[in-house]
């Protein structure tokens, strides 16, 4: 008997709770929410369920089986249709590796609002949470969305995830930003100055990593996340997809990435410098431009 509960005990420790495991834990506490008058406890009492059992898979922290989603959707007056849609994306929920279609932002931002520490590498573009509205808008228009609705849509998603920074407790930040990065235009002058003035304005989290690392330039843009509880998660993205890692593996890859980055890129005054040095000659020539994306 000790040694069967050992048994237990280890299985269900051996389960990791992931972003996506919590992305969809809290889509279930909102239906729960919405749907019926029941608190966690008195939804544990109508399901016949130990209230941690609530607790843990609506937290991300616990997989729920097949017949346990079809009673909890039952109890929510969902149809069969709704279970066999959300199990055919649950199944997937406790992977170490997922990727999701790039409209979809729930789980990033769910990942951003939860994480304490936030390390971000990006090359040809600034990053997303540093990003100035116009900045955006310009980037959306570059890549040929498909309607002014579609930009808007995309620009004020955007703006809704820098929310952190209006948080009474937000993350420890570090956001290294190539140099190639600061040498794209974005929109005209005017977008330009703005969005260095904003990266001016947050030197105290941000470090430049000078064009002579060209071999860094050749790395995929990269996050990582860290959070209290959870274990660390990588992210990254492309055009086709969003792709979260939480494998060790790739954490070991890269927490190395960002101790190479720590290595080469400008301290918070150099980069203040070089950042100072763009305003000016941008406003001393504002037509003398490499790169024009928009």
């Amino acid at each position: 008997m000790e040694l069967l509960q050992r048994l237990r005990s280890k299985s269900m420790t051996a389960i990791i709770s992931t972003a996506y495991s919590r992305d969809l834990g809290d889509e279930l506490r909102r239906l729960r929410e919405n749907c019926t008058s029941f608190g966690g406890r008195a939804m544990a009492a109508q399901l016949g369920w130990d209230p941690s059992k609530v607790s843990n898979i609506e937290t991300g922290k616990a997989r729920a089986t097949e017949v346990d989603l079809a009673q909890y959707f039952a109890t929510c007056g969902k149809d069969l249709d709704y279970l066999l849609d959300f199990t055919s994306r649950y199944r997937h929920a406790f992977d170490l590796y997922f990727a999701q279609v790039p409209e979809n932002l729930r789980t990033l931002t769910m990942v951003e609002n939860m994480a304490t520490k936030i390390f971000a590498y990006e090359i040809l573009s600034i990053p997303g949470l540093l990003q100035t509205e116009a900045y955006t808008r310009a980037l959306f228009t570059a890549a040929d969305c498909e309607s002014l609705e579609a930009i808007e849509k995309g620009v004020a998603a955007r703006m809704d995830r820098q929310s952190i920074w209006r948080r009474p407790y937000r993350p420890d930040c570090v956001f290294y930003v190539h140099e190639l990065a600061l040498r794209m235009r974005v929109g005209d002058a005017k977008v330009m100055e703005d969005q260095y003035l904003r990266l001016l304005f947050n030197a105290h989290i941000v470090r430049i990593v000078p064009a002579n690392a060209v071999i860094l330039a050749l790395k995929t843009p990269l996050t990582l996340f860290e959070f209290g509880k959870a274990s660390p998660l990588a992210y990254t993205e492309t055009d086709l997809a969003k792709v979260f890692a939480q494998e060790t593996s790739a954490i070991t890859a890269s927490r190395k990435l960002f101790e190479r980055l720590d290595a080469v890129a400008l301290d918070e005054e150099q980069s203040r410098s070089m950042l100072a040095t763009y305003v000016s000659g941008l406003r001393e020539d504002p037509h003398d431009w490499r790169t024009d994306l928009a």
